[in-house]
């Protein structure tokens, strides 16, 4: 975790401090289950956790320093809590092996990391409905291949990304869902060792489904899963950012970064303004992808268990989270800031001389009993002049002038074919699908 790209909330959800905690309220959860069930003492149980009560703080240095020398993360953390809670602390992970703490420990803290990502998404999908609503109406180019392709609006290009988010969600649920399973099934999962009723104890105490079956470890599908949404929702981020980059670009200029009063774009020109901040969210969701390679590799462990995933997950599991976390609330103030210039937008839109009419003077000229053959070669030729001109010369003057198309469309209906509002007339349909809800 870097933190310069780190959120106090989520970052403090992988510190180790909270590691060790989770790890505690899981070994005593199911000492509480074991007691109950008559397999330890009821005193042990509550001797650990009126030692818990009392001493909440976690001296991470000292199992640092005990696991330098036993070479093993677990026993570091069992041979504290025995020096600080004295004979009773010997019931501690009765039956229990270091994956039923690691990996459900570690199924907490991606369930908790999913629910902070969540709402992170809630809070783009507000930002971009009030923006979408905004400039519903603001009528902007539609590009393909980069193009000039016909009118769209900006409201339109906002309720695009609204929609992706919201399948982003729903996909962030399901990963969770996925994700928050629980095993204390002992060595290799046979449950030989602790019963099966431990486990559902400590699942039903950390918020987490019991895992059908363990191979000693929660199987890494689940985790490519989990890491391979993150994945998905870093290309969306990276999506809208280049959209707002390109939207900045000199030549276009229909929105950009909110630049803030002192604030300097280059340390040599004095005049630039540059997209910094949606640069910078490209570059973040380049690794949150690159995480999803390593999870997918996790899958494949040896026979019942190895720890090739382990260290691994030490990097994707703080980083994945915590670099998507600073992305979305970072993409969620751009959209919120952004400025956005209308009339920039409908200077770019006509400054092709209405080639993005072209369309609909073909299906004119197809209504009017030409092939579409013929209507697209008449179309065509004089919009490439008006191509060629850059602009200068006017597709509609240009058609109004050819012999041909006169002989089938009189001025008006020509005229007809250039109307900007024919683009809209389907604008509050595409709202009504995408802001149902």
């Amino acid at each position: 975790m870097i933190p310069r790209y780190s959120r106090p909330q989520m970052a403090e959800l992988w510190a180790p401090e909270t590691r060790f905690a989770i790890w505690f309220e899981i070994e005593a959860h199911a000492l509480d289950a074991m007691a109950e069930l008559g397999t330890v003492p009821r005193e042990a149980a509550d001797a650990v956790w009126a030692w818990w009560k009392t001493h909440p703080a976690i001296d991470v240095a000292r199992i640092d320093a005990i696991e330098a020398e036993v070479k093993h993360d677990v026993i570091a953390f069992l041979t504290w809590v025995s020096e600080q809670v004295g004979p009773q602390a010997r019931f501690f992970h009765q039956g229990m092996t270091s994956s039923d703490v690691l990996d459900t420990a570690l199924a907490v803290q991606l369930s908790r990391a999913a629910d902070l990502l969540i709402a992170d998404v809630d809070k783009l999908l507000e930002v971009l409905k009030r923006r979408a609503i905004e400039h519903k109406l603001t009528p902007t180019i539609g590009r393909s291949h980069g193009i000039h392709a016909e009118p769209v609006t900006f409201g339109l290009k906002l309720a695009t990304y609204h929609a992706e988010f919201a399948r982003a969600r729903a996909r962030l649920v399901a990963a969770r869902a996925e994700i928050a399973t629980c095993a204390i099934s002992g060595s290799v999962g046979t449950f030989a060792n602790v019963d099966p009723r431990v486990e559902a104890h400590v699942a039903a105490k950390m918020g987490l489904a019991v895992e059908p079956i363990s191979t000693q470890v929660i199987p890494r599908d689940r985790h490519a899963m989990f890491f391979a949404t993150l994945g998905v929702i870093g290309a969306s981020v990276e999506r809208l950012a280049i959209e707002v980059r390109h939207l900045q670009r000199t030549e276009v200029l229909e929105a950009e970064e909110y630049f803030a009063p002192g604030q300097k774009g280059s340390s040599s020109m004095p005049h630039k303004r540059n997209p910094i901040l949606t640069e910078n969210l490209v570059g973040l969701a380049r690794m949150v992808r690159a995480y999803v390679t390593p999870a997918l590799e996790n899958v494949a462990l040896w026979h019942e268990r190895d720890i090739s995933h382990s260290s691994a997950e030490r990097y994707i599991g703080p980083d994945s989270t915590v670099t998507l976390d600073f992305a979305l609330a970072r993409l969620t103030a751009v959209m919120d800031k952004l400025l956005v210039y209308p009339e920039r937008m409908l200077r770019n839109l006509d400054r092709m001389g209405g080639l993005v009419h072209s369309q609909r003077v073909l299906l004119a000229l197809t209504q009017a009993g030409a092939s579409r053959e013929d209507s697209y070669r008449l179309v065509q030729r004089n919009a490439m002049k008006v191509w060629e001109s850059d602009g200068r010369l006017s597709l509609l003057e240009l058609l109004k002038a050819d012999s041909e198309v006169a002989a089938l469309l009189p001025p008006d209906e020509l005229e007809k074919s250039f109307d900007l509002g024919y683009h809209l007339t389907q604008v509050d349909t595409i709202f009504a699908r995408v802001f149902a809800a």
